[in-house]
């Protein structure tokens, strides 16, 4: 028989989880609604968002994630959220018509994103670029007074995340979401409202996967025929990149292969796990030390026609430690998908939690069994519904609060992933002050961080 003192505690734990649970659900089911919810349309008013106004939206970078996850979705969503899509922006302008023609009605084209903030009318951006991109556009839209969504990763490199940061505490009140849609699942803030009620007792470590399997390569997109390199600004779209000799159709249609443009799966498939993964943690800490091993032994780059070999890894493994002892594991492959599955491990018990954040199961440590009982939640909103993350930041802006992936999360994640870029290109563990910025050798030589022109791609 249990203790009659233990048994009361598992009760009262219980309890705890169970109400909020409900409220949980409550919360974020509520971006999920698909009818109007801020009252009849105003007219645009820019940079004023009361809860009846409607948001004027304008769009930077609208190829395939552009339109097909931002425009078309939020041109469903249109009424229920209560904005306007007035304007798009792409170097290429094939892209800016396409845009246009399926948004409909009046809206502007332009081929340099300076322009597109000059337009007064516009209340907030979604930014859809590609990752050299998102730094000048984002600190040049807050300096202009837009509300920003900008997508994965953060920034390129660690010095721009450091710099955005800094633009939006100086914008007045501006909101920033991130493009990691998994942060407006359920089951992660669950995660760390049991964390937070000592539910698992001291966190000692998380683990997260992102894994996949294309024998013809990741990210080998196929190439439009009609591009024409002398036909795009391609200093604009290049940015602050400094090796340019490369540039070919293959480099802009398949950017996610080649370092001067992107971290591969540190860019792309790794922030859809980190992000969700230190919202369950409860974590808001600068990583201490970061470690990181990218492989590339399969070669699948040769298995489709034509396509240059990448620069970035096939597979990539991270482990970070923070200040508070807790570590992750994060594992992202572009030629292995088998995935273990996400976990939280504390001293007393561990969270499982489904991969989308739909479910969540509380299980104790045997010592502590008597202490804490097995907990299940099924049901939760899941992630990966960017309709959802939309919605989150809408109402951020309405009701001016701080979105789920809002900048001080984008800014520690950011420098996780930047750290284990640098980690494994330079073969080091880098070691990371917060309150100074430096990162180190573990014999404490400092060393820069990377950024454009450091190394030879980039």
């Amino acid at each position: 028989m249990k203790n009659p003192s233990k048994v009361n505690r598992p009760a009262s734990r219980r309890e705890f989880l169970k109400r909020t649970t409900l409220a949980s659900a409550a919360v974020a089911a509520a971006p999920m609604l698909r009818q109007p919810v801020y009252g009849q349309s105003q007219a645009p008013s820019a940079n004023v968002a009361g809860a009846n106004s409607r948001l004027t939206i304008g769009y930077i970078g609208v190829g395939g994630q552009g339109l097909n996850a931002h425009i078309r979705i939020m041109q469903a969503n249109a009424a229920a959220n209560n904005i306007a899509q007035v304007a798009v922006c792409d170097v290429w302008q094939k892209r800016v018509d396409k845009a246009k023609a399926v948004i409909g009605g009046n809206v502007t084209g332009y081929p340099d994103y300076r322009k597109l903030l000059e337009q007064k009318d516009i209340n907030a951006v979604v930014i859809a670029t590609h990752d050299p991109i998102h730094a000048p556009a984002t600190i040049a839209a807050m300096q202009a007074g837009k509300h920003v969504y900008v997508e994965k990763p953060f920034t390129r490199y660690l010095d721009e995340a450091f710099a955005v940061q800094e633009a939006v505490k100086n914008s007045g009140g501006k909101k920033l979401q991130l493009g990691s849609q998994g942060c407006s699942a359920a089951g992660w803030h669950k995660a760390a409202e049991i964390i937070k009620a000592g539910g698992i007792g001291t966190p000692v470590w998380a683990q997260g996967y992102y894994c996949r399997n294309n024998p013809k390569g990741e990210w080998n997109y196929d190439i439009d025929s009609e591009f024409k390199v002398n036909e795009i600004d391609a200093d604009g779209w290049l940015g602050e990149v400094k090796n340019r000799s490369a540039f070919s159709p293959e480099h802009y249609f398949r950017w996610r292969k080649f370092y001067p443009y992107c971290g591969g799966l540190l860019g792309d498939l790794v922030p859809h796990r980190l992000n969700p993964l230190m919202v369950a943690t409860g974590n808001n800490e600068f990583p201490k030390r970061v470690v990181c091993i990218g492989t590339k032994n399969v070669h699948t780059d040769r298995n489709k026609d034509g396509a240059m070999e990448r620069d970035v890894p096939e597979h990539v493994e991270i482990l970070a430690e923070f200040p508070s002892g807790l570590s992750l594991v994060i594992a992202a492959s572009t030629v292995a998908a088998r995935s273990p599955g996400f976990a939280i491990y504390g001293h007393k018990a561990y969270l499982e939690i489904g991969n989308a954040g739909e479910r969540l199961k509380l299980v104790p440590e045997l010592p502590f069994s008597e202490e804490i009982d097995m907990e299940e939640f099924d049901g939760l909103q899941p992630a990966e519904d960017i309709a959802a993350h939309h919605q989150n930041w809408f109402q951020a802006i309405r009701e001016d609060k701080e979105p789920t992936a809002n900048i001080d999360l984008a800014t520690r994640v950011q420098t996780v992933i930047s750290l284990a870029e640098m980690s494994d290109r330079l073969g080091m563990a880098c070691h990371f002050d917060a309150a100074t910025r430096k990162i180190t050798t573990g014999d404490g030589r400092e060393v820069k961080p990377i950024t454009y022109g450091t190394l030879e791609k980039s």
